[in-house]
């Protein structure tokens, strides 16, 4: 499915035919909720016979720090922080849940989060990437 443009969300890059579940598209761009600005947000496309008002849209930095914290709770969790972010434990009780979404998604999540790692890398190490594939360092 293609990404939408009509919408408030005015994407600059994205994932058309991302279909995962009822999220069809991602984007960076201009931000929906300030129109005057140039607010840069991640969006998520959901789409249920139209484009839902349910999609979501975060500021950049608000995503990698989610990004953190879900493979900080993929670890082995101390009763401290092991990030920068100071993320705790609320729900002692219910840790194990994560550990065990890990464990039933581990191929699909590993292969995401080895892409994410490569990435990264190459973003640290200043490596260029060329926009049309991004499989050429």
């Amino acid at each position: 499915m293609d990404i939408p443009t009509h919408l408030k969300h005015k994407p600059i890059i994205g994932v058309k035919d991302y279909d995962d579940g009822d999220a069809q598209a991602l984007s960076i761009g201009f931000a929906q909720w300030e129109n005057e600005t140039d607010d840069i947000s991640a969006k998520i496309f959901r789409y249920n016979d139209r484009w839902s008002p349910q999609s979501e849209e975060m500021p950049l930095h608000r995503v990698i720090d989610l990004s953190i914290l879900i493979i900080a709770s993929f670890l082995d969790q101390q009763t401290s922080s092991i990030t920068d972010l100071g993320e705790i434990v609320v729900d002692k009780e219910h840790l194990n849940k994560i550990k065990e979404y890990y464990q039933d998604n581990e191929e699909n999540l590993k292969k995401r989060i080895k892409e994410l790692n490569r990435i990264i890398d190459l973003f640290l190490n200043k490596t260029l990437i060329s926009p049309i594939n991004p499989s050429v360092p």
